[in-house]
C-alpha cells in the first residue's frame, strides 16, 4: 500500500496523477481547486467559509479507489449550519460521495442518530435516503466528543461498495454501510454543506 500523508501538508504531483513518488508540497491554491467557497490556508488547517449550497475544495491530481481516509474535522454548534465531511469519488462539482457531520446533533438525546450521514449526490441526498431508508445512512457520534465544536478524528475505511466511518480512534465503526454509487474512483475533497463552514486538518489518505 502507498501512504499519501498531510498536515494538510499533501503528497502531490502538481503536473500528474499521485503517485508513491510525489513530493511533499504544502496545499495552496496551486494544487486545490475550490468551488463554491474560498478557502484559507495556515498553519496546517484549512478554513472553508459559508456560503449558499455545498462546497468543496478539491484536492488535484489525486484519484482515489479503495482504501483508507483520515482527517482531523471541526464544525459549529449551529443547527442547520454546520455540515461538515469528505467527498470521494468525485466526478465532477455535482457527482460525488460524502460522509458528513453534523456537530449540533452530536449531544442531542432527539437528533443524535442523525449525527454522520452519508450520501450520494446528486439523486440520494439526506432527505430522499431518509425517507427511503430510515436510519440506514445515518447514524449516531461513537464515541460522542466532549464539546460539539472540538476538534475530532475520522477514518472512513472504503472497499467498494462497503465503507466504514471511525471516529475518534474507535476500534468500532459508528457508520458501516454500502455505497449506492456505482462509481469506484474519482476525486477527493473537503466537504462543506449549505451555509456551512468548516476547518481541516492532518490529512492522510492510504490506498
Amino acid at each position: 500500500m502507498k501512504t499519501i500523508t498531510l498536515s494538510l501538508l499533501l503528497i502531490l504531483s502538481s503536473g500528474s496523477m499521485l503517485t508513491a513518488q510525489s513530493n511533499n508540497i504544502e496545499i495552496t491554491r496551486k494544487n486545490s481547486t475550490a468551488f463554491n467557497r474560498d478557502a484559507v490556508f495556515e498553519n496546517g488547517i484549512v478554513h472553508l467559509n459559508a456560503n449558499a449550497n455545498d462546497g468543496i475544495l478539491w484536492i488535484n491530481n489525486l484519484d482515489f479507489k479503495n482504501g483508507t481516509i483520515e482527517l482531523d474535522i471541526k464544525g459549529k454548534n449551529a443547527q442547520g449550519q454546520s455540515f461538515v465531511g469528505m467527498a470521494f469519488h468525485g466526478i465532477d462539482n455535482q457527482m460525488y460521495d460524502v460522509v458528513y457531520f453534523r456537530p449540533f446533533n452530536f449531544k442531542n438525546p432527539e437528533r443524535k442518530m442523525h449525527a454522520i450521514q452519508y450520501v450520494s449526490l446528486p439523486k440520494h441526498d439526506w432527505s430522499t435516503l431518509r425517507h427511503a431508508f430510515p436510519g440506514k445512512y445515518e447514524n449516531q457520534m461513537q464515541p460522542v466528543p466532549e464539546n460539539e465544536e472540538d476538534w475530532f478524528h475520522t477514518k472512513i475505511e472504503v472497499q467498494h461498495p462497503h465503507i466504514k466511518v471511525y471516529v475518534n480512534g474507535s476500534n468500532s465503526p459508528a457508520l458501516e454501510i454500502d455505497l449506492i454509487s456505482e462509481t469506484k474512483h474519482g476525486k477527493v475533497g473537503l466537504w462543506v454543506g449549505n451555509g456551512s463552514e468548516g476547518w481541516f486538518r492532518n490529512l492522510k489518505i492510504e490506498q
